[in-house]
């Protein structure tokens, strides 16, 4: 943990991640049911925020990377809904940049929608092979959502409402402030890379494959205690 200039509110985590990141799927499953175990489920909200890969690397979406990293990694969390993609290639999705803008869209209304729409997401795709960069299958994915507007959340997609969010994130995750999806931040400066999980890759990026050095899982728990001390 180090020390950073973000601003959060009191009683809230901002994560800053990928939709596709299969380390942050395992960490959000993680924080929502430490959370519940914790009985904190009414102390500490998550607020998202875009680490946009794609924008970062200049470089679409690959589904090798993705199916190299679920073998290693699934096992982790295994209830954490995970499948190789199922769909055919041309459904993968190569930009996430929309459904940034709809969890943006979904937080506006309020961070509880927001945090249970990201999580939708994510299940959609790591469990169910959903293309989540098809306009349709985030308005199908908001209609799941207790007290979501789905007819807001169309509307500023149509707008653009929340683009410029996204590229505020994506400014920010350029600079060495956020260096990792994911990366959580806490009101009091403490943050977290990838909590309480340490790999090495063997062989290149999606030729080759995750290595897990150390899991430590009971560091989303102390992340959350610390938080709720705040």
């Amino acid at each position: 943990m180090t020390t950073n200039t973000i601003h959060v509110d009191p009683g809230t985590i901002a994560i800053f991640s990928d939709l596709i990141c299969p380390f942050t799927h395992i960490t959000m499953h993680r924080l929502f049911t430490a959370r519940t175990r914790l009985g904190l489920d009414d102390t500490i909200r998550f607020r998202h925020h875009a680490f946009p890969i794609e924008l970062l690397n200049a470089t679409p979406g690959t589904r090798h990377g993705s199916d190299s990293e679920i073998p290693a990694l699934g096992p982790l969390e295994p209830d954490a809904q995970w499948q190789i993609w199922q769909g055919p290639d041309y459904h993968y999705p190569n930009s996430v940049l929309l459904a940034f803008e709809a969890v943006q869209a979904a937080t506006a209304q309020s961070f509880r929608i927001g945090e249970n729409y990201d999580r939708a997401l994510r299940q959609a795709f790591w469990g169910q092979s959903r293309p989540i960069q098809m306009h349709h299958e985030l308005l199908a994915i908001a209609n799941t959502i207790d007290d979501l507007d789905t007819a807001a959340l169309a509307a500023a997609l149509r707008q653009g409402t929340y683009r410029a969010a996204v590229f505020e994130d994506f400014d920010l995750a350029s600079t060495d402030t956020v260096t990792m999806s994911p990366h959580l931040f806490l009101p009091d400066g403490t943050n977290a890379a990838n909590p309480g999980i340490n790999v090495h890759w063997q062989g290149p990026w999606a030729a080759g494959f995750p290595v897990v050095d150390s899991d430590d899982p009971p560091a989303i728990e102390r992340l959350l205690q610390h938080a709720a001390s705040l």
